[in-house]
């Protein structure tokens, strides 16, 4: 009799770690690739602002720079200018190459956009969506965006066409 008892429990303790397993497997992908909805009174400044381009990421007011590091959690601005070498994943060949390169990026008169990579395995794309002042700047809205976008109208497109997803992992 003990032993039906073990073999119905342990039976039962497999279906439920069988069930609660495929609940958490099959949530991953959703999470990861849920849509960062763009708040209406955002998506209006996205979309119908006059984004000037960005060429440098000392272009950027000071401010959004400020914003970048904070969100990045370091205490120097680890993001390279384009056509910079960045740290390879996995390798360290200079520990002092940052892990991020800015591709692209705007301001208008209150906001700026700014889209970076990520190097990492794989390396991975972030939009970052900033409101400024010469007062005060603060983070408003990001994620994860598609690689390979090349000019501030790629960016824009990318936002309002919803493409950008909600950020999981490290900024």
């Amino acid at each position: 009799m003990q032993r039906s008892l073990y073999s119905t429990r342990s039976g039962m303790r497999g279906r439920l770690l069988c069930v609660i397993g495929v609940g958490l497997w099959s949530a991953t992908p959703v999470a990861r690739q849920a849509p960062a909805v763009l708040p209406g009174e955002l998506r209006a400044h996205v979309q119908n602002a006059r984004f000037d381009v960005v060429s440098s990421i000392r272009g950027l007011p000071l401010g959004v720079r400020g914003e970048l590091q904070a969100l990045f959690g370091s205490p120097t601005l680890d993001i390279a200018e384009p056509d910079t070498a960045l740290r390879a994943a996995g390798q360290t060949p200079d520990a002092r190459a940052p892990i991020r390169r800015f591709v692209a990026a705007g301001c208008s008169y209150e906001d700026c956009l700014v889209y970076y990579e990520r190097v990492g395995s794989p390396s991975t794309w972030r939009v970052a969506l900033f409101h400024w002042t010469p007062a005060a700047s603060r983070f408003e809205w990001g994620g994860s965006a598609p690689g390979g976008l090349k000019t501030i109208d790629d960016v824009r497109r990318a936002v309002l066409s919803g493409a950008i997803a909600s950020a999981a992992g490290p900024w």
